[in-house]
């Protein structure tokens, strides 16, 4: 049984789990990993692919499945146009293209994001998309009918929104970490309003919002005998009580803008602490208050990625760099078992699956690797145009989000 499955709380159906779903960033269990045992191993642009659909626009977004649906988000280049697009799961067909949001006047963007980066989530019935401060929007699956929006969320993500939302019982939970604004809101996921909203307690140590900004998406686990809402922001990753916001406890660090997604196994909390030297932080999840000098079990420093999130497996952590070298530590120490160079550039997340682990590049390569303490090389596959999404799975199929296609590779 994959490492974190029995600890992270899971929020879904069992049929999400055994594989069919893949309900939101990083999947069902949160943390990059599949069981499904038969996905494709080599492919091409023309070989392995059962269907290629073009996604007009640009968005960086991953695909979530649900039943015969796969839902993402895009939107115009310049950001004034952004839409919610359903793709039929068995043929590639387009079933809904809807225009949520029009912007008059779009804040500018840093070049490697998009005006739809944030993932959505989704379950039997409803799909939640967010595109940060301009709008969260909530659509009946069967009829992409809008249920509920709110606009009136202010953030000026500076670089652009990246923050994924997530479901937690009733609620819909995002993090709004900007320029100007830091704070995370829980929605009622039936009416869009609010049930709770915490502004970050951190000393940033700076009034530049710039080192104030923020892209990470949470996860909720149990842990010490309460549930916790692990967030990582600017300087800092807080524990937070899911169901009413209260902050539990909080560890500090020098790095800003954090953007992985967390990890919960092996008993700790890893935190990826993001941009100006990245570190990789080990927290046991039982303290109160600020625990930056009791709770921190190791720290590594050495070629830890500044966007993209870690995989975590038998008592082994995986991770890509920016820059293409990747790492295995034990989870248990920090301590590196081995790094060696793909080559390439990354900002999608890896993908785990039984005796695989894939990484994608921004220039189309996916490498795919053995897990085990030496770096053994299994694949490399080349598409015409590079990953910014990260993966999604439903059953044995594999999709794959480029800059302007939704692929699904099978064998």
């Amino acid at each position: 049984m994959r490492i974190g499955l029995v600890t992270v709380l899971l929020l879904f159906t069992h049929s999400a789990i055994a594989g069919e779903n893949w309900p939101q960033f990083r999947g069902p269990s949160t943390d990059g990993s599949t069981d499904a045992a038969d996905l494709p191993l080599i492919w091409s642009d023309t070989d392995g692919v059962k269907w290629k659909t073009a996604i007009h626009d640009r968005g960086w977004s991953s695909p979530v499945v649900w039943g015969g649906q796969i839902w993402l988000t895009t939107a115009t280049a310049d950001g004034k146009r952004m839409f919610a697009v359903c793709v039929d799961r068995d043929s590639g067909k387009v079933l809904h293209d809807v225009k949520l949001f029009d912007n008059e006047k779009p804040r500018e963007i840093h070049k490697l994001n998009s005006y739809a980066s944030p993932t959505p989530v989704i379950e039997a019935g409803r799909v939640y998309l967010h595109f940060g401060s301009y709008g969260t929007a909530c659509l009946d699956t069967a009829t992409a009918k809008v249920l509920w929006t709110r606009r009136d969320l202010p953030c000026n993500h500076f670089r652009g929104p990246g923050s994924s939302p997530i479901l937690y019982g009733r609620l819909v939970i995002i993090h709004f970490d900007g320029f100007d604004h830091q704070y995370v809101v829980a929605l009622d996921k039936t009416t869009g309003r609010t049930v709770w909203k915490t502004d970050r307690d951190v000393d940033y140590g700076t009034d530049n919002g710039d080192f104030m900004k923020a892209f990470c998406t949470p996860i909720v686990i149990e842990a010490a005998g309460r549930k916790q809402l692990i967030s990582p922001t600017s300087k800092a990753a807080i524990s937070y009580d899911p169901d009413t916001g209260q902050e539990l406890w909080k560890i500090r660090f020098r790095s800003f803008s954090a953007t992985a997604r967390p990890l919960f196994g092996e008993g700790l909390v890893f935190v990826n602490t993001g941009f100006g030297k990245a570190d990789l932080i080990a927290v046991r999840p039982d303290g109160t208050g600020d625990v930056t000098r009791t709770h921190v079990a190791w720290t590594a420093t050495k070629s830890v990625p500044s966007k993209t999130s870690q995989i975590l497996h038998d008592g082994l952590i995986y991770m890509v760099h920016d820059a293409g070298v990747a790492t295995c530590l034990e989870a248990a120490t920090g301590r590196a078992v081995w790094s060696g160079r793909l080559g390439g550039n990354y900002s999608a997340s890896p993908l785990l699956a039984p005796g695989r682990i894939y990484f994608f590049s921004q220039e189309g390569k996916t490498t795919v690797i053995k897990p085990g303490r030496k770096l053994e090389q299994l694949a490399v596959n080349q598409l015409d145009e590079g990953f910014m999404a990260s993966p999604a799975v439903s059953g044995g199929a594999l999709f794959l989000r480029t800059k302007t296609q939704l692929y699904r590779m099978e064998r």
